[in-house]
């Protein structure tokens, strides 16, 4: 069940996001932020990195383990 694709995400989401651009040093940290949130917002029951990224379209479990990292 792939459910979380950064175009589907409304455009609200990533003017959200963009607050913490500032934050993140290279665009793959800005793209990985963006996953996981909409990871931890989506509708998955569980909500841990490998489930996140089994659920997520063109997201790695290593990508998402190395940002929180």
């Amino acid at each position: 069940m792939r459910e979380t694709i950064s175009t589907a995400m409304p455009p609200c989401f990533d003017r959200w996001c963009k607050r913490f651009d500032d934050i993140f040093k290279t665009t793959a940290q800005k793209k990985e932020f963006r996953h996981y949130l909409g990871g931890l917002l989506g509708e998955s029951e569980r909500k841990n990195l490998s489930q996140i990224a089994e659920d997520s379209v063109d997201v790695s479990y290593h990508s998402l383990c190395h940002f929180l990292g």
